[in-house]
C-alpha cells in the first residue's frame, strides 16, 4: 500500500500544482478581456495556441521516449546521455522553427488575424516557441525520475512569474507587446533555474546521440499525434479567425476556457500516470499496474461528473464574473458543450491514450487522433462560415467522441481494468441534486457564485456518500493526496 500511497501523494502534489498553473489563464482572462477587449484577446489567444502546438512538436515524442526508457535508470552514464540527447535536439529542432515563425510573421498576421501590425507580436512569441521548449524537456526531467516537488515548484515559479509580468504590463498600458515580452521573461527564468537543479543532479557531458536512434522510433509516431490533436483541440480557433474575424475568437476562446476547467482533473494524472505504469509494466507488475489506472479513473471521474453539471449551470454567471457582456451570449451556450467534450478528451489522455503508449502501440494512438481531428476539421470548415461558434464547439465535442470511444475499445485489448459503471451512476445522481440547488438559487455576482460552488461540493460529496459511492478506499485516497 506504500506505493499507492506514494502516488497518491505524487498526485496531489501535482493536483494542486496544476490546479495554480490552469488558474493562469482564469487570472488572466479578466485582466485581458476587460482591459482590452475582445478582439485583442482573440490575438492573444491566437498567440498562445501557436505556441501550444510548436513548443511539444519542436520534442519530436522525444520526451515521451526519455519517460519511457529512463525512468527505471539507475545509471548515471546513461541518464546523461539520454536526457542531453534529447535536449540538444530539442534546442536545434525548435530554433528551426522558431525562425519559421519570425519569417512568415506577415503573412500569418494577414491570414489569420487581418491586421498586418500583429507581426511584430508573432515575431516576439517565435521566441517563446524556442524557450517553451526547452522548458517543457526539462521539466520532463523531473517527471521522469519522480522528483515532482522541483517539477512542481519550476510550473508554479513560471505560473506566478507569467501572471505578475503579464498584469503589470497589461494594467500599465503596455498592451499585448508587453504581454508577450513577459511570456520571454517569464519562460526564460524557469529554463535557468531547472537547468541549474538538473546540472546539480546529474551534471554535464556532451551526447554522443548513441540512444537517439531508438528514441526516435518511439516518439516520432506521436508527433503527428501531437499536430493532429492539436487540430482537435485549436484549429478551430485558426477556422474561426480565417471565416470570421479575431472577435469571434476571442468570445470562443473565453468559453473554451472555462468549459475546459475539466482538464484541471486530468492534468496530475497525464503528468503521473505514465511514468508509473511505464515503470510497473517494465517491472512485470500487470495487477499492480491495472490497479493503478482503475484508482486513476475513479479519481477523475469524481471530480470531472460534478464539474460538468457546475460548470453547464453557472456558465454565464462565470462569464460576466470573467469578461465583459459581449462575451455572455453565444458563450453562455459553448461552455456546457466544451466541458462535456473535455470530459471525454480527459478521459482519452490521462488514462486510454497511455496504455497504447505503454503497450508500445503508439500507431494506433497516431492513427486514432488522425480520424478525430479530420472528423473535425472537415466539419469545422462546413459549418464555422454558416453557424459560427457554436458550431465549432459542436464538431470539437463529436471528435472527442469519436476519440474516446476508439482508443477504449482498443485499450482494452491490451490491458484491460474494471470501469467503475455503478459508482458514475452515482455521481451522475449526485450531481444533478447540487445542480438544480444552484439552479435554485440562481447565484450572481463573484461571492454568491463562490459560495454556491462550495455549497455544491458539500451537496454532491454528501449526496454522494449517502449513496455509497464514496467509501473508505476514496477516503484514504483523498487524505493520501492532501498530505
Amino acid at each position: 500500500m506504500s506505493e499507492y500511497k506514494l502516488f497518491a501523494q505524487r498526485v496531489g502534489l501535482v493536483g494542486i500544482t496544476t490546479l495554480i498553473v490552469n488558474l493562469r489563464g482564469l487570472i488572466l482572462m479578466p485582466i485581458l478581456t476587460k482591459t482590452l477587449g475582445a478582439d485583442a484577446y482573440g490575438v492573444w489567444s491566437i498567440l498562445m495556441i501557436t505556441i501550444s502546438l510548436l513548443s511539444p512538436l519542436a520534442m519530436l515524442g522525444l520526451t515521451t521516449a526519455m519517460i519511457r526508457f529512463l525512468a527505471a535508470e539507475k545509471d548515471k552514464t546513461k541518464i546523461q546521455e539520454g536526457f542531453y540527447s534529447v535536449i540538444f535536439v530539442v534546442f536545434f529542432v525548435s530554433l528551426i522553427l522558431s525562425l519559421a515563425v519570425f519569417l512568415l510573421a506577415d503573412s500569418f498576421a494577414v491570414a489569420i488575424l487581418k491586421d498586418v501590425s500583429a507581426a511584430t507580436l508573432i515575431r516576439i512569441a517565435s521566441v517563446v516557441i524556442m524557450l517553451q521548449a526547452l522548458d517543457l524537456a526539462s521539466l520532463e526531467f523531473f517527471r521522469a525520475f519522480g522528483r515532482m516537488k522541483k517539477y512542481s515548484g519550476l510550473m508554479i515559479l513560471q505560473t506566478f512569474a507569467e501572471i505578475g509580468f503579464v498584469a503589470y504590463s497589461v494594467l500599465n498600458g503596455f498592451g499585448l507587446f508587453g504581454a508577450v515580452i513577459s511570456l520571454v521573461i517569464s519562460r526564460g527564468i524557469v529554463l535557468l533555474v531547472g537547468a541549474c537543479f538538473i546540472l546539480n543532479e546529474i551534471g554535464f557531458r556532451l551526447p554522443r546521440f548513441y540512444g537517439v536512434g531508438d528514441y526516435l522510433r518511439f516518439g516520432l509516431p506521436l508527433v503527428p499525434a501531437t499536430l493532429l490533436g492539436w487540430i482537435t483541440r485549436s484549429s478551430d480557433q485558426y477556422l474561426i479567425g480565417f471565416f470570421l474575424n479575431s472577435q469571434m475568437v476571442g468570445i470562443y476562446s473565453a468559453a473554451y476556457n472555462i468549459g475546459a476547467i475539466i482538464v484541471f482533473f486530468s492534468a496530475p494524472l497525464q503528468i503521473m500516470l505514465f511514468p508509473t505504469i511505464s515503470k510497473m509494466y517494465e517491472e512485470g507488475k500487470e495487477e499492480v499496474m491495472k490497479t493503478y489506472l482503475a484508482y486513476s479513473l475513479r479519481y477523475f471521474l469524481l471530480f470531472a461528473i460534478p464539474a460538468l453539471f457546475g460548470l453547464s449551470i453557472l456558465s454565464r454567471q462565470l462569464l460576466l464574473i470573467m469578461t465583459s457582456p459581449e462575451f455572455v451570449a453565444m458563450g453562455a451556450v459553448i461552455v456546457p458543450i466544451v466541458a462535456l467534450g473535455t470530459l471525454f478528451f480527459g478521459l482519452y489522455g490521462s488514462i486510454f491514450a497511455w496504455i497504447l503508449t505503454v503497450a508500445k502501440r503508439t500507431r494506433l494512438v497516431f492513427v486514432f487522433v488522425s480520424i478525430s481531428a479530420t472528423i473535425n476539421l472537415i466539419l469545422n470548415i462546413i459549418f464555422i462560415p454558416v453557424y459560427g461558434i457554436i458550431a465549432a464547439a459542436i464538431t470539437t465535442f463529436i471528435a472527442y467522441v469519436i476519440l474516446i470511444a476508439l482508443t477504449v475499445y482498443f485499450s482494452r485489448e491490451y490491458i484491460k481494468f474494471g470501469v467503475p459503471y455503478g459508482f458514475i451512476g452515482k455521481s451522475v445522481l449526485a450531481s444533478l441534486v447540487m445542480a438544480l440547488i444552484i439552479y435554485w438559487t440562481n447565484p450572481a455576482g463573484v461571492f454568491y457564485v463562490g459560495l454556491m460552488i462550495l455549497v455544491g461540493a458539500g451537496v454532491y460529496f454528501g449526496v454522494l456518500a449517502l449513496l455509497k459511492g464514496f467509501g473508505k478506499e476514496e477516503v484514504e485516497v483523498i487524505k493520501n493526496m492532501l498530505r
